[in-house]
């Protein structure tokens, strides 16, 4: 393996962990929020358990995530130097934005959250609540104001005396059209995430009659928020797919193994492709569904890939500019089957709510707690398919990936910090899920001892 590819295989598996905290993070900061907001209004008790309780798991989010997103900063010096010279003055402009407005409001008012209990007025350490939770919203806009830039460079101008692309247009940057369908986006996944999150966790209790007051609210939000979730990410995925058309036709291309384009084109459901002569000798398609989703047409034109590659040859010079077909198509479908099976999870948690036997179920119980990790995985698969998809382009269009490493870091280099952080974050991760574990089997009442007092201070320790 070159350095480059270390250098890749390091930055992803980096980011993957890191995005383990982040959804979570994004979506528990509003629940609870929105849960000391009940407590607050109602003064019932049962609503400041429950604030406590997933206060909690989410401080311990919100500590791992800081963890794991420094080191990505770092190397984008180390490990991608050609890149950040070459780039940095647009890339770096939403980070140092995300770090100077975002990162501080959301760390600062985090502490006054945890230690302000019965220290400020309710209303006071309310506000805190929703600060912290608009502070973590902001730093996901800037960093994904970031990554869209990346995906569509706008607002740029090259400076042909420095060799270097330079920030010419904040505001497209930051209106940038794939920042505006993947923010969104981002943001229901991870209200997908908690939901699921909360759903299997509170079934598990319930199994066990545990603080039957907090987990019962607490499975049917859960399940609320799985089905509206599974359903919004499902909507704002289709305008995404509408711009990435627009914006990265090959990606769309890769996405659907559509060696040849044209009108009216099918949506694949299952292929095998033969890439080295261009063409598929399998296909189960959809008729005209690609279309629908590309274009809102029935009779829409969608690109393929042997008419992108020649395009692509034409304008860039000689290359391979197809990501790998294998990665993008099978990547794209398990991040939609993944947001399907937890809707249909949630369907289901729905359909016990109604006949009033939710919880009683082991075996739906079991399904629950493993259906925690479907969002999560989705995360995940949606990521890659995204990154890799732009392949073999870091900044589309502008830089490749090839030509963005670091010249002064070789292989062996890369492949001692990747072991090493690799080895650093298998310590974290049981660290992590010992902390977790051990406070998602904690019974409210038990923990907090039943006095409003003792549910004051019990954040800090997990701090």
């Amino acid at each position: 393996m070159s350095a480059t590819d270390v250098d890749r295989w390091q930055f992803g598996i980096t980011t993957l962990y890191h995005y383990i905290f982040v959804p979570l993070t994004l979506g528990l900061s509003v629940l609870v929020a929105a849960m000391e907001t009940v407590y607050v209004r109602t003064k019932d008790p049962t609503w400041r358990r429950m604030t406590m309780f997933w206060g909690r798991l989410f401080v311990i989010n919100v500590a791992m995530g800081v963890v794991t997103g420094i080191v990505q900063e770092f190397q984008f010096g180390m490990n991608w130097s050609v890149y950040s010279a070459y780039v940095g003055d647009i890339f770096g402009a939403p980070l140092a934005m995300e770090a100077l407005m975002a990162f501080f409001l959301e760390s600062t008012f985090i502490g006054v959250w945890v230690f302000g209990w019965d220290r400020l007025s309710p209303r006071l350490h309310l506000t805190t609540a929703w600060v912290v939770a608009g502070g973590s919203w902001l730093s996901a806009t800037f960093i994904l104001a970031a990554n869209a830039w990346m995906q569509h460079p706008v607002g740029y101008l090259f400076n042909a005396t420095t060799g270097r692309a330079e920030l010419h247009d904040i505001g497209a940057v930051l209106s940038n059209p794939v920042f505006l369908v993947t923010f969104p986006h981002t943001i229901v996944a991870a209200l997908l995430t908690a939901g699921a999150l909360l759903l299997g966790v509170g079934l598990w209790h319930l199994g066990r009659n545990h603080e039957v007051a907090v987990f019962r609210p607490t499975a049917r939000i859960g399940a609320v928020l799985s089905i509206a979730g599974a359903a919004a990410v499902g909507l704002t995925g289709h305008a995404q797919a509408q711009v990435m058309t627009n914006v990265q036709p090959m990606k769309m291309a890769a996405a659907e193994a559509l060696f040849d384009g044209g009108n009216s084109v099918g949506f694949s459901l299952f292929a095998i492709g033969d890439v080295a002569h261009g063409r598929n000798t399998f296909n189960i398609t959809v008729p005209d569904m690609l279309s629908v989703l590309a274009t809102n047409s029935l009779n829409g034109h969608v690109s393929g890939i042997n008419d992108l590659q020649a395009e692509y040859t034409a304008k860039y010079g000689s290359g391979d500019y197809a990501p790998n077909i294998a990665v993008t198509y099978w990547t794209f479908r398990l991040m939609v089957g993944f947001a399907f099976l937890s809707g249909l999870v949630g369907l289901l948690a729905c359909i016990f709510w109604r006949r009033g036997t939710l919880g009683q179920q082991r075996w739906f119980t079991r399904v629950a707690l493993a259906a925690i990790a479907l969002p999560l995985l989705g995360n995940f698969t949606g990521w890659i398919f995204t990154e890799m998809g732009r392949q073999p382009w870091v900044v589309f269009g502008l830089l490749k990936t090839a030509n963005a490493a670091s010249p002064a870091v070789d292989a062996i280099s890369a492949w001692i910090t990747l072991v090493g952080f690799t080895a650093l974050y298998g310590v974290l991760a049981v660290v992590t899920l010992r902390l977790v574990l051990r406070h998602v089997r904690d019974v409210p009442g038990d923990v907090h001892g039943g006095g409003e007092e003792d549910a004051a201070t019990t954040v800090a320790p997990a701090y």
